[in-house]
């Protein structure tokens, strides 16, 4: 038990110190008198969330990549930037794999449609608007833009709220696909 206290103490000492040495310099800098100096900008890179979990991929046609050109060009036409891309792309990929969905019959999940599996008789819009991929973005980019905080947001909770899915947790295995496609198509 006494070493564990000893070990603490020695801890919560060496951070006083570093704090004192790296706390030392700037505080004396305070105390003197002013400079006459120039503000420095600062370049702070936020570097997007490492994804979570285990991560799945497929390989795209013609079609599927077609379908990301739109959702990326629907992304910038609404003046949001690359993360809102991945996590739209990380959706589809969750929700229709990237296919423009139409009616599936018995397979089909109630009315959903689309890329995003949205339904009409949740006010997504008509069945030919969700099936238009530039419609089908935006109409989820706006859901998106009503979550606080959405750009900070764990991928899969910023999906899950404007999706309300059944399987919350499902589209973290698709953000880095869809950042490598973000990556890969935005200034192309």
């Amino acid at each position: 038990m006494n070493t564990i206290i000893r070990k603490s103490m020695l801890s919560v000492a060496g951070l006083a110190f570093a704090g004192g040495v790296f706390a030392g310099p700037i505080a004396a800098h305070a105390a003197s008198p002013a400079v006459d100096a120039k503000p420095v900008a600062v370049a702070v890179q936020s570097a997007a969330p490492k994804p979570q979990g285990d991560q799945s991929h497929i390989s795209l046609n013609d079609e599927q990549t077609a379908n990301v050109k739109a959702i990326i060009a629907a992304t910038k036409k609404a003046g949001l930037p690359e993360r809102a891309a991945v996590i739209s792309i990380a959706t589809s990929l969750q929700e229709s794999k990237l296919e423009n969905l139409g009616h599936l019959g018995e397979k089909n999940d109630h009315d959903s449609l689309g890329l995003f599996q949205q339904r009409p008789t949740s006010g997504w819009g008509t069945p030919e608007q969700i099936t238009n991929p530039e419609y089908s973005t935006t109409a989820f980019l706006k859901g998106l833009k009503q979550v606080d905080g959405w750009q900070d947001m764990a991928l899969t909770d910023a999906a899950q709220t404007v999706q309300v899915s059944a399987y919350p947790d499902a589209y973290a295995q698709w953000e880095q696909q869809a950042t490598d496609l973000v990556a890969q198509h935005w200034n192309s």
